[in-house]
């Protein structure tokens, strides 16, 4: 079957829909977000809420929400960061998520399919850093994304930032993560107390975690579904993993009530002692390849 790259639209969404090789990948234009990635005959990799908002200025629940210059609420951002914005209310998991992103460059042939987007300026604050934020997606026979970060300006700039991805599983239950033992994390659910993990992490109850020092390869081992979903990252040494379980799953808006079991976040980032920090000139590349392989 031939690459195919078309517009479509989602609700009030502009999105672009992408067939290669076997794979659908759909890309709403509004925060750069990642709706869909699936193969064929296959249950989808990423999961997207049934009951998501297709609105203007709305977050999509699910997908790959792109956060950026901060991760989760600024309050809970290290000093440094925090100190470079005066706001009254800043949004959480930053400013980018729902103003349009241009696509700067296209390109498809046989083997691989690229986009390429940036922030629309006219839509950022005046309060945005000097850092110009880029999202290269790639689809070749798996889909890598990489968020490049460039300092424009006169003077250092410190971010943190996370490609917040949400995985379909077929039962969150019985799946376990791989690649976490003996790392350190901050648990959210244990007043930001530090641990450390002992074996693969599985989950039986709300989740909510930041780990640090982490090597390159984590897998989503789904016995329900016979397959592993693996993710490969360069640039980053820290990822959020969160699931709401039952209570919370409740309060969340675009989320069903059972949502919890059919969804896992792995977000890729660079948060608390993994922050970015950029000089003047400097640039940093944050990635992650997504590829699946029977369990």
């Amino acid at each position: 079957m031939p690459t195919e790259l078309t517009q479509i639209t989602r609700g009030e969404l502009a999105c672009w829909q992408i067939r290669h090789r076997g794979q659908t990948l759909v890309v709403a234009e509004q925060g750069a977000q990642v709706l869909e990635y699936r193969l064929d005959d296959e249950p989808p990799i990423l999961w997207l809420s049934d009951q998501a908002a297709y609105e203007t200025g709305t977050g999509i629940r699910g997908g790959v929400p792109v956060c950026w210059p901060w991760f989760g609420g600024l309050a809970f951002n290290p000093e440094v960061l925090q100190q470079q914005y005066d706001l009254s209310d800043p949004p959480a998991h930053g400013m980018v998520r729902t103003i349009p992103w241009i696509v700067t460059d296209q390109q498809q042939d046989n083997e691989v399919v690229e986009l390429v987007l940036q922030p629309d300026p006219a839509h950022l604050p005046d309060s945005c850093p000097a850092v110009q934020a880029t999202l290269k997606i790639r689809l070749d026979n798996t889909l890598t994304l990489t968020l490049k970060n460039e300092n424009r300006g006169d003077h250092a700039v410190t971010i943190s930032q996370a490609l917040h991805s949400y995985f379909a599983v077929s039962d969150s239950r019985h799946v376990t993560l791989q690649g976490l033992d003996q790392k350190p994390y901050v648990d959210a659910m244990d007043d930001w107390h530090s641990h450390r993990q002992s074996g693969p992490l599985t989950f039986r109850d709300e989740t909510d975690r930041l780990y640090l020092q982490l090597g390159n390869t984590l897998h989503i081992d789904d016995p329900g579904w016979q397959r592993r979903i693996s993710l490969t990252t360069s640039g980053s040494h820290s990822a959020v993993i969160w699931n709401p379980w039952i209570e919370k799953s409740q309060r969340l808006s675009q989320f069903a009530n059972d949502a919890w079991q059919r969804m896992l976040c792995i977000e890729t980032a660079r948060v608390l002692d993994d922050v970015l920090t950029l000089a003047p000139e400097e640039h940093h590349d944050m990635s992650v390849r997504f590829m699946t392989s029977p369990l």
